[in-house]
């Protein structure tokens, strides 16, 4: 899904009776901004559990960086922050960040450029679990981060921050695209898919994507709110 040069075959995800995904075929060009958008229950998380390669029940193929999705080479190129913070509570941000650095074999001068870059230096020695659910996120987004990923899906990033933590995190975002990786950005708020070059649209299971532009323009909208109700509402 993440290689233009080729076509996907339809791919299809069921759940017991469900089709939570049904005949999804597109590919998104790299060195982008991708927002996944849709209602609650649309399958979004599904969808990006499929594009990391951990979402069982999967039939059709789907390629990321030229690779079937969850093939061991992808481990460190593809990285997934879940809506939830994935960390240690028990340890402080240090240690966590840590953890995932020596599985990575990274350097510590990596660690902290993460933690200045997400602007958790001065927490880099607080237990985790005594954080606000902002800052545990931003711990994930950093582990996540860590390895120099090529592409890197995030659920839900902003949720539970302050307009302007918001506003740094979609400019690191743009950073990040501008060194060359690229971003799924899954969001229930819609004035950040105007942040993004191509949109994908999910609801029941359907998946249409565009370009922000394309979208704006079938549907006469003015922003991307306004075009999500259009394209929901048909």
């Amino acid at each position: 899904m993440q290689d233009s040069r080729n076509q996907n075959p339809a791919v299809v995800m069921d759940r017991a009776s469900a089709r939570i995904i049904d005949n999804a075929s597109f590919t998104i060009p790299r060195g982008s901004i991708t927002a996944l958008v849709g209602p609650s229950g649309s399958g979004k998380t599904t969808l990006m559990r499929m594009i990391v390669g951990t979402q069982a029940n999967v039939r059709g193929e789907v390629r990321v960086l030229g690779q079937r999705a969850g093939h061991p080479d992808l481990r460190s190129r593809v990285t997934y922050a879940t809506q939830a913070a994935s960390v240690f509570e028990d340890l402080t941000v240090r240690e966590n960040l840590d953890y995932i650095r020596n599985i990575y074999r990274l350097p510590s001068t990596r660690r902290d450029e993460i933690l200045e870059r997400l602007e958790l230096q001065n927490h880099a020695n607080t237990i985790c679990g005594r954080l606000s659910g902002g800052q545990r996120s931003r711990v994930s987004l950093a582990i996540a981060l860590l390895p120099h990923p090529e592409l890197v899906v995030l659920d839900e990033p902003t949720v539970g921050l302050d307009p302007l933590l918001r506003r740094s995190l979609w400019e690191l975002f743009h950073e990040l695209v501008a060194d060359g990786a690229s971003l799924i950005v899954s969001s229930h708020i819609l004035d950040e898919a105007d942040e993004c070059e191509h949109v994908l649209f999910i609801d029941e299971g359907r998946v249409k994507h565009a370009t922000r532009n394309e979208v704006l323009a079938s549907t006469g909208a003015d922003s991307m709110e306004d075009a999500f109700l259009a394209v929901m509402g048909r």
